[in-house]
């Protein structure tokens, strides 16, 4: 099973869910993308299992509860960081939750309906402790990123007889197609929680934009600098022309007037405290010809908090929240399958979500609340998907199978065609564990 979240252009009605500050720079426009991907290898018996993925660089967009439309901010990193332990651990234990979730639902559509189940694991490989409870193991394994339900079905160590009623692949088809599904299912409902309780307790994030492009930074001795622009201006027009107040627009017209003008005067009206007046500002010529000043820009917006007056507006505002979340969601996973040869290089793996996990764990509580819906929704989201090892997989299976007027297909052909997909999934995860490894800070530094 897959989390996929990537970057998509807003809607006019959605709003950005912020993880932590970032600043367009005037001369380095490009910021990473890098998606990440957490797999994990499935047990030999019958089970179902988790495996995330995730952007490091993801727009995060979710419905403003009070209609407005606010403006886009990007979040980027430019490498790896797992340099504070606590907040690994707080987006280790996110991620833990996550799947625990995920894999309850499975487990409990089984039990709740006399299936026999025969593991719940809490993540993969060496078990590091374990007990027996009505016949079902329940363990806690090394790598704390995944886990999986296990079912007797195909197990030769099983003293359950093959033909057993409670055995799931004796089951209707709707029994197993309840089993397969609760998984997304349960992540959906843990998702809209999450939202809510964001909503009763902290409030909602949310932007109010003003006119004009807030400076957060000048470098020294750069031409900002030398010809009096300080952090904390806001530039509210340049050689006479306005800003409007949508502030990614606002800043691309600041960034693009700059680059036209190497050499050339540039007047800026800045508001500084609660005064207006016009700075003259001669950008420098860059190596390729265009213009530079040495700022970091980024849209001028306060952000306050919508909490909930009541159980009603609590309702509206989880919903809105979730449904604004949902499209993105799809959105982005439409957007990765059209560009997929462009955005297949930038695939990571856990390593990666450990550190974008944590990162949004040091920028604050709506972070990680938005980190963990978001995370939510794409595992139902990617899981639905008609792939071997994936929910949706077992669930094209089984179409495939009421197609048939009932008749399985061959067990070798199932078996083959899972086997294959899970394979992939341990190969490309092995891989990517070692990549994102090595594209660690500190790892880079002992290299």
């Amino acid at each position: 099973m897959l989390i996929n979240l990537s970057s998509s252009p807003p809607s006019p009605s959605s709003s950005l869910s912020r993880f932590s500050n970032s600043k367009s720079r005037i001369l380095e426009s490009s910021s990473l993308k890098s998606k990440t991907n957490f797999f994990k290898p499935l047990p030999s018996s019958l089970c179902y299992s988790s495996n995330l993925s995730f952007h490091p660089k993801t727009h995060l967009f979710s419905r403003c509860p009070h209609g407005k439309s606010l403006d886009l901010k990007s979040w980027a990193v430019s490498g790896f960081d797992l340099g504070n332990f606590e907040s690994v651990l707080e987006a280790a234990g996110v991620l833990t939750a996550i799947i625990v979730v995920h894999e309850s639902g499975h487990f409990l559509a089984a039990y709740l309906q006399g299936i026999h189940v025969s593991k719940f694991a809490v993540g993969f490989g060496p078990i590091l402790a374990k007990f027996n409870a009505k016949n079902v193991e329940y363990s806690v394994r090394a790598i704390p990123l995944g886990g999986f339900v296990g079912f007797p079905d195909n197990d030769p160590e099983s003293d359950i007889p093959v033909d057993d009623e409670n055995l799931l692949k004796n089951r209707p088809i709707l029994d197993r197609t309840i089993v397969i599904s609760a998984g997304v299912i349960a992540n959906i409902i843990f998702a809209y929680l999450i939202i809510f309780i964001q909503v009763v307790s902290v409030g909602l994030p949310v932007q109010e934009a003003f006119p004009g492009v807030l400076v957060p930074d000048v470098r020294p001795f750069s031409a900002a600098s030398r010809d009096g622009l300080l952090p904390g201006d806001v530039i509210l027009a340049v050689n006479g022309t306005n800003l409007p107040k949508n502030g990614p627009n606002a800043v691309s017209e600041v960034v693009g007037v700059i680059k036209r003008s190497p050499k050339n005067n540039v007047l800026l009206k800045v508001e500084r405290g609660n005064q207006d007046f016009e700075i003259g500002v001669t950008p420098d010529e860059s190596f390729d010809g265009t213009g530079k000043i040495g700022v970091q820009l980024s849209p001028n917006v306060k952000i306050t908090k919508v909490v909930a007056k009541n159980i009603s507006e609590a309702f509206n505002f989880a919903g809105n929240e979730f449904w604004g979340l949902s499209s993105n969601v799809v959105d982005s996973l439409k957007q990765t399958f059209l560009n997929f040869s462009q955005s297949a290089s930038k695939v990571s793996g856990p390593v990666a979500i450990i550190a974008v996990g944590a990162e949004v764990a040091r920028s604050n509580i709506d972070g990680l609340y938005q980190f963990a819906a978001v995370l939510n929704i794409n595992l139902a989201v990617v899981n639905l998907l008609p792939l071997p090892a994936l929910d949706g997989g077992s669930l094209a299976l089984i179409l495939i199978e009421a197609a048939r007027g009932g008749r399985k297909l061959p067990l070798e052909t199932e078996q083959r065609i899972t086997s294959s997909g899970i394979t992939l999934v341990i190969l490309l995860g092995v891989y990517l564990i070692v990549r994102d490894t090595l594209n660690l800070d500190f790892i880079k530094d002992l290299l």
